[in-house]
């Protein structure tokens, strides 16, 4: 069974997430959608609601499942038997960025990073730029998938 691991913040789940994970489906026989936990960082959504958003997006969709986990993504992969790394890439700077991560994950283990290009049509799409038009009141329903909701 080939199943991928789609590791991030999903703060909140986008459009381009959405369109990464409904490929990734005709790909491997499951796509794991990890919610990474940093206790660093500040998130306008809990973790909470961003795995109800998850699920909830894709509560039709057998071959998602969604998990959270903390510390590097390569020991998470090989804790829970998964060989592949599914990353979406939106322009070049994505590129050069996830392509030094793949590099230092390749060095750490055998995992093999998949990367696809965003559909055009979501490709300038970014959690931090939802977040910036949530705090704008801004009309954010046009960027996520419909089960995200700000409260």
């Amino acid at each position: 069974m080939k199943k991928a691991l789609f590791p991030g913040s999903f703060d909140p789940l986008t459009l381009g997430h959405y369109d990464i994970i409904k490929r990734g489906v005709t790909l491997f026989d499951e796509v794991i959608v990890a919610i990474g936990v940093n206790s660093d960082k500040k998130y306008m959504f809990s973790l909470e609601e961003r795995k109800e958003f998850i699920e909830d997006t894709f509560k039709d969709e057998p071959k998602v499942k969604v998990v959270t986990y903390k510390g590097l993504t390569v020991h998470f992969c090989q804790k829970i038997g998964v060989d592949f790394i599914l990353r979406g890439l939106r322009n070049p700077a994505d590129f050069e960025f996830e392509k030094a991560i793949a590099h230092t994950n390749r060095d750490l283990s055998t995992i093999e990073t998949v990367f696809l290009l965003t559909a055009a049509r979501t490709s300038y799409i970014s959690s931090s730029i939802v977040r910036d038009v949530i705090r704008n009141d801004g009309d954010y329903t046009k960027l996520v998938p419909s089960s995200v909701r700000v409260k």
